[in-house]
This record gives structure tokens, sequence and C-alpha cells, in this order.
């Protein structure tokens, strides 16, 4: 943060009669309230004085979604998607314990970006059941820039919001979050 603060004054202090960096200072950034929580709006993003997104909110009805996964098995995978109407993180499909990876790929939409969390039953080198919870950063090469960079930016905020996920991948065509990837990456540990 101190390292902000020295290149960037203005968003840690925003009473600091600091110039605002040249990014900051083009055309498409402009401030949308003059209160001292210095929110301003840049490339169509609110941003408060840290940088990060004001506007993403993760519901609890999108965390017990997660938490039915982790420690009831209620659910094999949720598929969460950003809607911009309500400005928060919503639960668009969940998966019953039965359904395979295959059902979970086929969930992800070819032109859009998703987050999913997938929970991944296998047989460890040791001949040990296990299951490993995987968050997954779904952004198709075919999904739109904009969608793209809100999923991109929104990432560790809801990331963090998910206590008690293992692994972490981030996947813009089917091979980056193949099964045999994830087995993988499992059997690391």
């Amino acid at each position: 943060m101190a390292l902000a603060a020295a290149a960037w004054p203005c968003l840690v202090s925003p009473h600091a009669p600091v110039p605002l960096p040249p990014l900051l200072t083009s055309p498409s950034a402009r401030f949308l309230t003059g209160n001292s929580n210095a929110t301003m709006e840049f490339l169509g993003f609110t941003l408060m004085g840290g940088g990060s997104p004001a506007w993403i909110d993760v519901p609890e009805r999108s965390k017990s979604a997660f938490l039915e996964l982790k420690r009831r098995k209620v659910h094999r995978y949720v598929i969460f998607k950003i809607d911009d109407r309500s400005e928060e993180v919503v639960v668009e499909k969940t998966g019953a314990p039965g359904e395979s990876y295959d059902d979970f790929t086929a969930s992800l939409p070819a032109d859009d970006c998703r987050y999913a969390v997938y929970d991944l039953d296998f047989v460890s080198d040791d001949n040990c059941r296990k299951s490993k919870i995987f968050f997954i950063s779904w952004s198709p090469d075919d999904s739109r820039i904009r969608s793209k960079t809100i999923y991109a930016v929104s990432r560790n905020q809801f990331r963090h919001e998910l206590d008690g996920v293992h692994f972490e991948i981030q996947a813009t065509d089917p091979d980056d979050m193949d099964l045999d990837v994830l087995r993988g990456r499992a059997n690391r540990t």
C-alpha cells in the first residue's frame, strides 16, 4: 500500500492536493461524486479510492450455494455469472452430485465469461479417496472484451469470498480445464 501511496497519493488520500496520474486524467476517466469517497468512473468501471471495483456484490445466496457444495456435498458444481442489472455475482446453475465433469463443461457458455467451482472427487496416487475444490475463471476467446475485463477485475474479490477453495484455474479454452489437468493439479498435493 505504501508503494501505491507514493505512486498515486490521490487514490489513497482523496484530499491530497496532488495531480492525478496521466491515465486517470484522460477523457475516459471522470469523477462521479465530489464526496470524500473519491468515487470515479474509468473505462465504464466504477472505482473507489483503492482502485477495486465498487459495484460488484456477492449476495448471501451465492455464498451459501458454495457452502452447500463444500460442506454438505449437495452440488457437484456451481456456475456463477455477474448480473449487470443487479450488479452482483449470482448463481446461474448448480449441478447435482451425480453429474459428470462433461455435464459441467457443457453448462459453460462458449461465448461468455463465468466463474465456477467444481468439487473433484478422485483417488490419489497412494490409493486414498480425496476431494478438492477448484475455482475456475472461464473467459473464452469468443467472449466480449468488456465481459473479459469485468470478470478479470472482479475475480480476486469474488474468489476471496469463497473460503475453502484448493486450486484456481484461469481457462480461455476447454483444454485449459481438461479433467486430466484438474486431476494432475489435485494429485500434486
